[in-house]
C-alpha cells in the first residue's frame, strides 16, 4: 500500500514538474510570437510599398520625420534583413516577396569600393536571402561584394580599411574601427561557398590585428585604431562616436562581443572563444550597466543616470550572447539568462513601440551618433534588425531545450 502511494506521489510530482516546464516554454514562445506580431505590424506599413531607393528605412529625423537612405548608407541593408527574419519567423510569403523586392534595389552595392560595411549591406539582405531561399543570383551578388571588400585589405596593416579620407576623418591615415569586425563574416562565408582560402584568411588575420591591437587589459575595445599603412604600426587609438578616447562606447563592446563569437564559429580557433568570453564578462559586470541591461550609450558617459540609452547595443549583445550561450563551456547558463533578460526588456512597452508610431520602427530609445547630435533617442534600423535576430536565436536555442 505504501509502495502505491508512494508511486502516486511520484507521479503526480512528475506530472506537476512536467506542466510547470510546458507552461514556462509556452510563456517563453509567447514572448517571441508576440514580438514577431508587433513587429509584423510595423514593418508592413513600408515593406509594402513599392520600394524606394531614396527611403529604406534608417531612423527619424531631430523633428521626429520619417529618415530614409538611398543604396550605399551602410544601414541600407538592416530593413531588407528584417524582412527576412520575419519571413523565417512567420513562413508568410508575403514577408518573401517584400524582403525580394527590398533586396533587389541593393544590387549595385556590390560595387562600391569606398566603404568596409559591404557586409552590413549585402549579407543582412542577399547573405539571409540567399540561405532561406538558395537563390543562386544572390549568391552571386554576395561574391562580387566580397571581392571588392577584400581590396581594401592592407598586408602591411593586417587590415581592411574603414573609413577613406573624409572632412572629419582627415585625422587618420589608415583608421580601422571596431564595428568592421561585423563584415568579415561575408568573407568567412565567401570561402564556404568558393572554396578559396584568400576571404578566409583576410578574414582572420583582421581579427586577430584587431584582438592586438583595439583592446585594452580589462578587454573594453577602442573605437578607432589609426595604422601607419606604410610600417603597419599603430598610430594612435581613440573614438569617435563614444564619449572620450579611453571610454567604452556601448555599441562598440557589441560589436566586439558579436565579432569574435561569430569569428570563433567560423574559425572554431578558442582564441576568438577567450576573447569573447572576456569581452562578455566586462559588459555584463559593468558598474555603470542599468539593472534592465539597455546600456547608456557609453558605459562612461558623463551624465548618468540621466544619459540616453541605446537599444540598438542591447539588441546586438542580445544576439551576441545567445550564440555565446551556445559554445561557452563555463558560462552558457549565465549568457543566456542575461541575453533573456535583454529580450524581455526590449519587448516590454518601455522599448517596444506601440504599432503606428515610431515612424514605424519596431524599437524605441536607441542612440547613433552621441557626439555628432545625430539620432539621439531615436529608432534605428539595426536595432530593430538585431532584436529580431536575437528573438529568432533565443526561439531556436528554446525549441532544442525542449
Amino acid at each position: 500500500m505504501n509502495m502505491r502511494r508512494e508511486f502516486i506521489i511520484f507521479t503526480f510530482a512528475s506530472l506537476i514538474l512536467t506542466l510547470g516546464c510546458v507552461m514556462k516554454k509556452n510563456q517563453e514562445n509567447k514572448l517571441v510570437k508576440e514580438a514577431f506580431d508587433k513587429a509584423e505590424k510595423q514593418l508592413k506599413y513600408v515593406a509594402q510599398k513599392p520600394a524606394d531607393t531614396t527611403g529604406i528605412p534608417r531612423s527619424t529625423n531631430k523633428d521626429g520625420s520619417f529618415h530614409g537612405v538611398k543604396p550605399g548608407d551602410w544601414t541600407c541593408g538592416f530593413f531588407p534583413g528584417s524582412l527576412w527574419y520575419t519571413y523565417e519567423f512567420t513562413k508568410n510569403e508575403q514577408w518573401k516577396k517584400d524582403a525580394e523586392k527590398w533586396t533587389n534595389i541593393l544590387e549595385k552595392v556590390k560595387n562600391q569600393k569606398n566603404t568596409h560595411d559591404l557586409g552590413f549591406m549585402l549579407f543582412c539582405s542577399f547573405g539571409n536571402g540567399y540561405r532561406l531561399t538558395g537563390n543562386p543570383k544572390y549568391k552571386e551578388v554576395i561574391i562580387e561584394g566580397s571581392n571588392t571588400l577584400i581590396k581594401r585589405f592592407n598586408p602591411k596593416v593586417g587590415c581592411i580599411k574603414s573609413w577613406d579620407r573624409y572632412p572629419w576623418s582627415a585625422k587618420w591615415q589608415y583608421p580601422v574601427i571596431i564595428d568592421n569586425m561585423m563584415n568579415l563574416e561575408m568573407l568567412f562565408w565567401a570561402t564556404r561557398e568558393t572554396g578559396d582560402s584568400i576571404y578566409y584568411n583576410i578574414a582572420k588575420t583582421h581579427a586577430l590585428t584587431t584582438l592586438k591591437n583595439h583592446f585594452r587589459n580589462d578587454f573594453s575595445s577602442y573605437h578607432v585604431v589609426n595604422y601607419d599603412s606604410i610600417t603597419g604600426e599603430v598610430i594612435t587609438r581613440g573614438t569617435h562616436q563614444g564619449c572620450a578616447d579611453e571610454s567604452a562606447w556601448a555599441r562598440g563592446q557589441g560589436w566586439g562581443l558579436y565579432g569574435y563569437t561569430m569569428c570563433y564559429r567560423e574559425t572554431k580557433d578558442k582564441t576568438f572563444l577567450e576573447h569573447a568570453e572576456k569581452i562578455a564578462n566586462y559588459i555584463l559586470t559593468h558598474k555603470n550597466m542599468p539593472g534592465d541591461m539597455v546600456p547608456y550609450w557609453d558605459l562612461f558617459a558623463p551624465d548618468i543616470p540621466k544619459s540616453p540609452r541605446d537599444a540598438s547595443a542591447a539588441a546586438l549583445i542580445a544576439s551576441g550572447l545567445l550564440e555565446l550561450s551556445e559554445y561557452s563551456p563555463k558560462n552558457k547558463e549565465e549568457y543566456f539568462k542575461a541575453a533573456e533578460k535583454i529580450l524581455k526588456c526590449l519587448a516590454s512597452d518601455q522599448y517596444t513601440a506601440e504599432p503606428g508610431t515610431n515612424q514605424y520602427f519596431i524599437l524605441k530609445h536607441s542612440t547613433g551618433n552621441y557626439p555628432s547630435n545625430s539620432e539621439i533617442d531615436a529608432p534605428l534600423s539595426y536595432a530593430d534588425y538585431y532584436y529580431l535576430e536575437a528573438l529568432l536565436r533565443y526561439n531556436k536555442i528554446l525549441e532544442r531545450r525542449n
